[in-house]
């Protein structure tokens, strides 16, 4: 087990807090990883706090989450500051959220968004057609889980990594013998697809999975290792024919936020575990 302490501040749908000690096992030694760790769908960003590798590019599709990974990062104190000023009613959230992202500078952007994740209803992250937030209110109980200091150890711990808001494909066809990644793209546990616009108001169909898988195989013929949690719906499981497939024996399943032992979920890699 590495030795870090697992950084936990945002809430995200399909994030792998509940699952690292499982993933554990099966992630590489940090030592092993000669080139960066890279994650194309960093979302909480749970495995990399907890193997802090030595050099890393987090990228995500959602610029709202790459903006608060910036935003902390290179000022965490303020933003700290700003998030503690902001509303703490039902009506203050909705105004917050008609905020448009842009129009705020890095930091304030970094704390809206904060804000939003920690007072929405159960941690949902969705935007609509527009890429627009449109969760609704949750309320406060959450908020003052997170302390100052948690940002602080966030934005050390994003010190060694490169940051950037890009779709997949560009960031696997970056990595090169001697990186290392993990992926955890958009699924709903046993199905097909995910078709409720919980990725950046966008489906994640399954042309994407096709596509993902292409790179993936392009990647290996690379040299690259790599890792993936995705649905165990045999479609899905048929792209990686050539690769090892091992089932997820406990996760959220279709019942998103509590574990249950039949997850849906398998772990298909293409080191089975020869980087420990």
């Amino acid at each position: 087990m590495h030795k870090f302490k697992q950084l936990t501040f945002i809430r995200y749908p399909g994030g792998k807090r509940r699952l690292i000690s499982f993933l554990d096992d099966h992630l590489p030694s940090t030592h092993k990883i000669t080139g960066k760790y890279i994650e194309p769908f960093v979302g909480s960003g749970s495995v990399y706090f907890h193997l802090r590798p030595k050099k890393a590019i987090l990228a995500d599709l959602n610029a709202e989450l790459i903006d608060l990974y910036r935003g902390i990062r290179s000022n965490p104190d303020k933003v700290w500051r700003i998030y503690r000023s902001l509303p703490t009613t039902k009506k203050g959230y909705n105004e917050i959220r008609k905020l448009k992202h842009l129009d705020l500078d890095l930091q304030n952007r970094a704390a809206r968004t904060l804000f939003l994740n920690r007072t929405c209803f159960k941690g949902m992250w969705r935007h609509n057609s527009d890429g627009q937030f449109n969760v609704g209110y949750g309320g406060q109980a959450r908020r003052w889980v997170i302390s100052r200091k948690d940002l602080f150890a966030v934005a050390r711990a994003l010190r060694n990594a490169s940051l950037k808001c890009s779709d997949f494909e560009f960031i696997i066809d970056e990595a090169s013998l001697g990186d290392y990644l993990f992926l955890d793209p958009p699924y709903r546990p046993g199905e097909r697809e995910q078709l409720h616009e919980h990725y950046v108001g966008k489906e994640f169909t399954f042309t994407d999975q096709q596509r993902l898988a292409s790179c993936l195989k392009d990647a290996d013929k690379r040299g690259v290792a790599w890792s993936m949690t995705i649905s165990a719906h045999p479609d899905i499981i048929k792209l990686y024919k050539k690769f090892h497939t091992q089932t997820i024996p406990r996760g959220t399943g279709r019942k998103i936020g509590v574990l249950v032992n039949d997850s849906g979920e398998v772990l298909i890699s293409n080191h089975n575990g020869e980087l420990k």
